[in-house]
C-alpha cells in the first residue's frame, strides 16, 4: 500500500541537481505531488511531498548515496501538519475581520482533528490584487479564497472566474464591483464569511455551499 510521506534533501545547489533527485525518485515509482526548494549558497534544501508505494527509508538510503546529496530526512508532509488553507486578500481593516471569524471557526474544528490554516494578505490596487488571486491558483493545499474589500472589479473578477475554473473555492465580501457577482459566495459580514470560509472546507461540518438556496447573505 503506498504512502503519502514529506522528505528534505540537503544537497549542493547547481544545474541539473533536481534531475538526478527526481531520477532516484523516478526509480522507486514514486509519485511526486508537490516540491519545494530552499535556495542556500553552496547548498539547497529541496522538499519533497511523495506517494510512494514501499517503505520511505529504502528511498531514503538511495539519495543518500548520491554524491550531491548531504543529508536527507523524512518529516510530516505539510498537509498533516498543517493541512487546508484558506487565503484571505484585500484591504487591512476588511482582511482582519475575516481574519478573526476564520481563525476562530478553524480553533473549533482543529480540535477535532482537522488541520486547516488561515494566511492573509492585506493588498490594495487593481492589477495587485488580479495577480494575487491567481497566484493563489498555484498555492499547494489552498482550498478557498476569501476577497475582503469595498470595492473590487475589472481584472480581478476575471482572476476570480479563472481560479475558481480551476476548483478554487470564492468568498467575497459584499462589496462595490463586479466581483461579488463573480464569486460562489457573498457575505455582508466579514466574520461571518471566515467562519462559513473554513465550515465550507472542513471535513468535520456539515455544510456546503451547493445546498445552498441563495448566495448571498
Amino acid at each position: 500500500m503506498s504512502v503519502n510521506i514529506g522528505m528534505v534533501v540537503v544537497a549542493r545547489s547547481g544545474p541539473g541537481v533536481l534531475h538526478e533527485l527526481t531520477g532516484v525518485i523516478a526509480h522507486h515509482n514514486g509519485d511526486i505531488a508537490s516540491v519545494s526548494i530552499i535556495q542556500e549558497q553552496p547548498e539547497s534544501r529541496v522538499y519533497f511531498e511523495i506517494n510512494l508505494p514501499e517503505a520511505p527509508e529504502i528511498l531514503q538510503a538511495d539519495l543518500q548515496t548520491l554524491p550531491i546529496v548531504r543529508e536527507v530526512s523524512i518529516v510530516k508532509t505539510l498537509q498533516t501538519v498543517y493541512g487546508k488553507r484558506i487565503i484571505i486578500v484585500g484591504g487591512g481593516a476588511q482582511v482582519g475581520q475575516v481574519a478573526i471569524g476564520a481563525i476562530s471557526e478553524a480553533d473549533r474544528h482543529n480540535i477535532r482533528g482537522e488541520h486547516i490554516s488561515v494566511d492573509t494578505i492585506p493588498l490594495v490596487g487593481e492589477q495587485v490584487l488580479a495577480d494575487a488571486v491567481r497566484a493563489v491558483g498555484r498555492l499547494s493545499r489552498a482550498r478557498a479564497l476569501v476577497l475582503a474589500g469595498a470595492l473590487m472589479g475589472g481584472d480581478i473578477e476575471k482572476a476570480v472566474r479563472e481560479v475558481r475554473a480551476q476548483g478554487l473555492l470564492v468568498i467575497s465580501l459584499n462589496m462595490a464591483g463586479s466581483v461579488p457577482d463573480a464569486a460562489d459566495l457573498v457575505v455582508s459580514d466579514p466574520v461571518q464569511a471566515g467562519v462559513m470560509a473554513v465550515m465550507a472546507i472542513a471535513d468535520t461540518a456539515k455544510f456546503t455551499i451547493a445546498r445552498l438556496h441563495r448566495r448571498v447573505f
